[in-house]
């Protein structure tokens, strides 16, 4: 089992009695918070804090040499953006109002209780990963770059939201927070998460697991294992998958399929990072990052009951919505590509020409399955091609024997309207898609045109065409 750090960055305790730095790292560590420093001479801390960047500090006030209130205004001014808990034995009204003006985040009077220790300390690491994800969000608004785009190789895009999708992805993958990813039914969720999970550079393993179906016996067993004995057929104790993903992230798909009794299995995991193997009165803890993902509209779920407000919030403290292929088709051709090389590399076929005419007849259909349905249209049509272009026809025959409408989140979107909302967009993105081309081939157009699917005749026509 791997175990990592949390958080990144450790949680610094000062406290010249040992005893009570034993008792909140006990705490702290029964609630999977297990970076931490300890601190019992109050002199060594500014040193320590301009050596090592830290998380939250955890400070006493009664200590010799410098006291807990000098060092709080050391901090604050020195260290502004560390969240500064003060846990003392005092009492005092006005030495806790004193403390608040000088910039405590919290402050908690001794013996405190488990609980409270534990919400604040994690109230104040969401803050400070709040504050990190801000200013990387800033910093890629800014700079329009990406820092790893290695990490997205295998999600095929040139869309603009696709790339800002890139950005929010790459500020928040440290984060330990659940992240709620939801969109249609084939737009590549999975290789979201997947991106997430690389990301975020954790050293466990990306556990995915398709929830729907599941009752709730079978969703606890799946997820949290059993004890031998637990029910007839339990010969043997087994983990689930939480503990395979320790360190690392699990994955839930189709999570609006839940069932409320499990909804509530998992809220418990999500607030406490602990779980119950079935058969088992004794709560194992998890540090697996959990990224759940949806084609459902939670919050139409909500309203009827068959959803959970309190997962539901818990869930989307990060909120990735990936658009429909509709919604840029600017990516059919490299998408269409890019399936045209896998399908021949699988079928054993030397890579196949699209007709022209096929982004024409595409726009005519709403792709209701998305990236997944033109990747199995381009195999399908790979398969039965006995030459070296591919047939319209296949194409033709599959959006002939599907609807011409398909209902999208209560609305119906006729084939028509579609084709419409292309042509409006049709002159820019083909000039784009051109220049594209052209810039990734060289300027060579007979390679560009093979890029695209097209003549070099046409793409000389429309060389002139756009005066590029």
């Amino acid at each position: 089992m791997n175990a990592s750090l949390y958080p990144s960055l450790p949680i610094l305790m000062v406290d010249d009695e040992v005893q009570a730095l034993d008792s909140f790292e006990t705490v702290l560590l029964f609630a999977s918070i297990n970076n931490i420093i300890r601190c019992e001479d109050s002199r060594d801390v500014m040193s320590l804090l301009s050596r090592q960047e830290i998380e939250v500090m955890l400070l006493d006030l009664s200590m010799p040499h410098i006291s807990g209130e000098e060092l709080l205004s050391l901090v604050t001014k020195d260290f502004p953006d560390v969240p500064v808990i003060i846990i003392t034995g005092s009492n005092d009204v006005e030495t806790a109002v004193a403390c608040m003006k000088s910039g405590a985040f919290d402050y908690m009077v001794k013996p405190v209780e488990k609980s409270r220790l534990i919400s604040g300390v994690r109230r104040a690491i969401e803050i400070r990963e709040l504050q990190r994800e801000n200013r990387l969000l800033k910093a890629h608004v800014l700079s329009d770059q990406l820092q790893h785009s290695e990490a997205f190789s295998e999600i095929v895009t040139n869309n603009g939201t696709m790339r800002s999708i890139f950005q929010y992805i790459e500020a928040i993958s440290i984060s330990p927070q659940p992240v709620l990813i939801t969109g249609e039914t084939g737009v590549g969720k999975e290789l979201v998460a997947k991106a997430i999970h690389t990301l975020s550079n954790r050293k466990g393993n990306f556990v995915p697991v398709n929830v729907a179906g599941l009752d709730d016996n079978v969703f606890a067993d799946t997820l949290f294992g059993h004890k031998k004995g637990a029910f007839t057929g339990a010969d043997q104790s087994r983990s689930g998958l939480i503990e395979q993903a320790a360190g690392g992230t699990l994955f839930l798909d189709e999570i609006g399929d839940l069932s409320t009794t499990s909804q509530v299995k998992l809220l418990r995991l999500l607030q406490d990072g602990e779980f119950f193997p079935l058969g088992s009165d004794i709560a194992k803890h998890t540090d697996a990052r959990v990224v759940v993902a949806t084609n459902q509209n939670l919050q139409t779920l909500q309203e009827s009951g068959k959803f959970r407000k309190d997962l539901y919030y818990r869930l989307r403290a990060h909120h990735i919505h990936i658009p429909p292929l509709r919604e840029r088709y600017e990516d059919l051709p490299i998408l269409v590509n890019h399936f045209l090389e896998k399908a021949s590399k699988a079928l054993g076929k030397q890579k196949l020409m699209p007709p022209e005419e096929l982004f024409s007849v595409l726009a005519t259909y709403p792709l209701p399955g998305n990236i997944r349905e033109l990747e199995s249209m381009i195999f399908d049509a790979v398969t039965s091609c006995k030459t070296e272009r591919l047939s319209l026809e296949s194409f033709r025959s599959y959006i002939g024997q599907s609807e011409p409408a398909t209902k999208i989140e209560g609305q119906s979107v006729a084939a028509s309207t579609l084709k419409e909302k292309m042509d409006t967009i049709s002159q820019m993105t083909e000039k784009q898609m051109i220049i594209e081309a052209l810039n990734k081939t060289n300027q060579n157009r007979t390679k560009a045109a093979e890029l695209l699917g097209i003549s070099r005749r046409t793409l000389q026509n429309k060389i002139k065409e756009y005066g590029l």
